[in-house]
């Protein structure tokens, strides 16, 4: 069994988040945030697709032997991105803007370089 040290993992994150920020960009996503935190979780990416605000998560894997890095966003982890939206939205008296949920996975080679970035745009509903 191959266990992860948790700095490995962090590395491998950051390096998803970076590689989902220059994808987004290169689609001409305007970035608003990045790693917006609160203390109960954290939106990787905050960024605007013309007029919609989009709260990005981004997966990242050397591997889907333990699944894709879409199912990872599961009904827990909608619920705590929903949550943080909307403080978000609420702080920065947005409650009427075009807000949607975005995920990027990205799944990296054995020289940690992007083998695949798959972006699934509106993947699910505000959750409370």
């Amino acid at each position: 069994m191959l266990l992860k040290k948790k700095n490995e993992t962090a590395t491998t994150a950051r390096l998803g988040e970076s590689l989902a920020l220059q994808f987004l960009i290169g689609k001409r996503y305007a970035i608003v945030e990045k790693n917006y935190r609160k203390k109960y979780g954290e939106v990787d990416i905050i960024a605007r697709d013309g007029a919609t605000l989009v709260f990005v998560e981004v997966k990242t894997r050397h591997s889907t032997i333990f699944g894709t890095p879409f199912e990872a966003v599961d009904a827990r982890k909608q619920r705590q991105l929903s949550k943080i939206a909307q403080e978000y939205l609420q702080t920065h008296q947005l409650g009427e803007a075009s807000a949607r949920f975005d995920v990027i996975a990205v799944l990296l080679d054995r020289g940690n370089r992007p083998a695949v970035i798959d972006h699934m745009k509106n993947a699910f509903d505000f959750v409370l």
